[in-house]
């Protein structure tokens, strides 16, 4: 199933990448992105049975089950607190000694449904909260001394737990005078160049420009503790079932009713509503953006920045829905497709509007595949963008990745493209069903992947079709964050010698396969609500050649470097994955057509071993792994502003590589204009992607793989892509 993240992950993964965040100058005070919910009613029973059924869920269910015991117990516990607090702002040494009285009773807790311990590291952390609250208040009450010699760490998984809340408090104060500090060094730059463009302009004073970063940095604070205290007990509790279920491997997650309905509208990129995101901003919800195609783009009544103040069913009175979470508000506006939902909003204007909309289906259209065509002095060629390998499990007519696919792959033939690049780059995978029929577009019968289930059973899935929709030259962009779905499809051109396949190192490293269960069809008992589902590893899966992805990845033909090159990004990167496996290989016969398919990976190997942005890529990358080992950090403005006037110069070096454009056309295909003649959005949409695409060196490359690949194996090497930086 698709690479999903639930929010105990997405908390480890950003503590790791800590360093990279404050790099490329993303560094925040709310630090961890929670999101609002509004109060329910504390239910111990359901906590219970959400326990009881995890148990037998994970034990009978699961590919490779654990032992429930002591050893498993402490792991729980460290993740568990990891989870609550990664960067240790909140618990105190006195906290994690009475927690610890529990670290090896969590498996018996487990099993005898106890919730003695979650109930008291809860309350912990509440009273924990307030008491930071009243903390970051009182350092930006007064202003920041920069010229004191002080220092600001973050290096957390090496950080004890602060003995008392005066060193809780300076730690708390550490990391806001980093961030004011930075926000300060930046408002000082725009007063001078406002000032060296209008010498009339009178810059802001030292500490006009302090107070305006302490004040920014309390709103931000106030926005992020607001977010934390409209989570509920449910939605901690959902946090520690990923701290018993995580252990089992890190792709095996409880997930709430929420997380459950995004998981279905992203693997199916459809849902019926109104066709509208929305943002919370302090107590109020905006429209961020209209979903092209959808009923509240069609009504034209609607526009980004509105405010919506209430909710109404039809005829129905009207809710109002300021200071509710906003979870809540979208399953109120969501509904069954032919349905009215009436909002009260406050235009960008001002005014007050009711705005009635039908509900419909919705399609966001970024999830799907597009394609598009690359003029190279008269060379055509074709390039396909699958950023999630969909599917409708529910309704198995819909649109799905591999009919899409074989869409786009006819558009471009009828454009008469010599070659074709398939974009899987980003892409965290998907339903099985698509990628064997995907990767079936481009072999002739024969197997795709293998299959192993608990127990040991073997089960290989064979394209059956011998129709080849495309035989001509194939090139795979891969990099390290496609996973599963996307490895399989990778593995398998790799394997059969179909393609070539470019990217970096390796890709993520997912070899595992996920079900989701529904754990409501587990209990009668309809007053429990919701229960939510469990998204359980039940599989691995294997390349024909018999070995596995899982932790390796798949190894590009050619290695493109990358800013992540020197950083270890995947499944190798995570707690609890599940090791590196072979099984026998599957009977296959390799794809005999390309006959210079070594001299090809030669060819575009010496292109990028000379290729002075790939070599300042390379740099780039080392230069972001030192960045991102340093820990400490200086609170004193001249030491900071060294720091970064070193930092600006290296950044000077490497900008050549945002300003990099090659000479190529990039256009859509004839088949999209007439949409694009009649929806703007789309239009820019996709106008915007086939730009990026111009300035995309690897892009790029791939165009030359496949010059070489309609050419015979000669003894000189190809001169083009040897671009000097400036």
């Amino acid at each position: 199933m698709l690479n999903y993240f639930t929010m105990n992950q997405l908390l480890l993964f950003m503590k790791k990448n800590y360093k990279i965040i404050l790099l490329v100058g993303l560094l925040s005070l709310s630090f961890v992105a929670f999101r609002a919910f509004e109060k329910e009613e504390n239910d111990p029973e359901k906590d219970k049975i959400l326990l009881e059924l995890l148990t037998y869920v994970l034990e009978r269910g699961h590919y490779s089950p654990k032992q429930i015991d002591d050893a498993y117990s402490e792991k729980v516990y460290e993740d568990y607190l990891e989870a609550m607090d990664p960067f240790k702002r909140f618990f105190l040494q006195e906290d994690v000694q009475k927690m610890d009285a529990y670290k090896f009773q969590l498996d018996d807790m487990f099993f005898n449904k106890d919730l003695t311990f979650f109930q008291m590291s809860y309350d912990i952390y509440l009273k924990r909260m307030e008491e930071g609250q009243k903390f970051y208040r009182e350092v930006l009450a007064k202003p920041f001394d920069f010229k004191v010699d002080e220092t600001f760490s973050n290096d957390y998984e090496n950080m004890p737990y602060a003995k008392n809340n005066k060193e809780l408090k300076q730690r708390w104060e550490n990391q806001i005078k980093y961030s004011v500090l930075s926000n300060v060094v930046d408002k000082e730059k725009e007063e001078k160049t406002k000032k060296e463009k209008d010498a009339s302009y009178e810059a802001k004073s030292f500490a006009s420009i302090e107070k305006e970063a302490r004040e920014s940095a309390l709103k931000t604070l106030d926005e992020y503790f607001n977010f934390i205290k409209e989570m509920n007990r449910n939605d901690w509790f959902g946090m520690y079932l990923n701290a018993l279920s995580s252990q089992f491997d890190p792709h095996t997650n409880y997930m709430a009713p929420e997380d459950k309905d995004r998981f279905d509208t992203s693997i199916s990129g459809k849902f019926e509503g109104i066709g509208a995101r929305l943002q919370k901003k302090n107590e109020y919800t905006e429209i961020s953006e209209l979903i092209s195609g959808g009923p509240a783009w069609r009504s034209k009544q609607l526009e980004a920045g509105d405010i919506i103040l209430k909710v109404a069913q039809g005829a129905e009175e009207p809710v109002d829905v300021v200071g509710m979470r906003l979870d809540n508000i979208v399953k109120k506006i969501k509904g069954k497709k032919g349905t009215e939902v009436r909002l009260t909003v406050k235009k960008v204007d001002g005014n007050i509007q009711v705005i009635s909309i039908i509900r419909d289906e919705v399609e966001t259209e970024e999830t799907f595949a597009k394609s598009g065509v690359i003029d190279r002095n008269g060379m055509k060629y074709g390039v396909i963008y699958l950023p999630k390998f969909y599917i409708d499990f529910e309704n198995k007519e819909n649109r799905d990745a591999a009919k899409d696919v074989a869409i786009e792959v006819e558009k471009l033939k009828k454009e008469n493209i010599q070659g074709l690049i398939f974009d899987v780059r980003d892409n965290g995978g998907g339903s099985l069903k698509t990628v064997v029929d995907i990767t079936g577009l481009f072999i002739d019968q024969g197997p795709v992947v293998q299959i192993q289930h608990a127990g040991g059973r073997k089960e290989v899935l064979k394209d059956s079709d011998s129709r080849i929709q495309w035989d001509g030259p194939l090139v795979v962009l891969v990099n390290g964050f496609s996973a599963s779905a996307s490895e399989i499809l990778a593995a398998a051109i790799q394997d059969y010698k179909r393609g070539i396949v470019l990217g970096s190192k390796q890709t993520y490293g997912k070899g595992t396969v996920q079900n989701v269960i529904d754990l409501n069809q587990f209990v009668r008992k309809s007053s429990l609500g919701d229960l939510g589902a469990i998204k359980l590893t039940s599989q691995k899966f294997y390349r024909i050649n018999g070995g596995s992805t899982q932790l390796e990845g798949v190894k590009s033909d050619v290695v493109l470097p990358d800013r992540f090159s020197y950083i270890d990004i995947g499944e190798r990167d995570m707690k609890n994955a599940m090791e590196w496996t072979k099984i026998d290989a599957a009977p296959f016969k390799v794809w005999d057509k390309i006959p210079n398919y070594d001299f090809v990976i030669k060819q575009s190997k010496a292109r990028v071993d000379n290729n002075s942005y790939f070599q300042l890529i390379q740099e780039q990358a080392q230069w972001i792994k030192s960045r991102r080992d340093q820990t400490t950090f200086s609170l004193h403005m001249d030491a900071y502003k060294n720091d970064l006037a070193q930092n600006e110069e290296m950044n000077k070096k490497f900008k050549q590589l945002s300003e990099y454009k090659s000479n190529y056309s990039f256009l859509p295909v004839s088949a999209d204009k007439p949409q694009m003649d009649q929806d703007e959005i789309f239009k820019e949409k996709r106008n915007r992607w086939l730009e990026d695409l111009a300035k995309d060196i690897y892009i790029e490359e791939a165009i030359y793989v496949l010059d070489d690949l309609q050419t015979k194996p000669n003894k000189g090497l190809v001169k083009q892509g040897t671009i000097k930086s400036k």
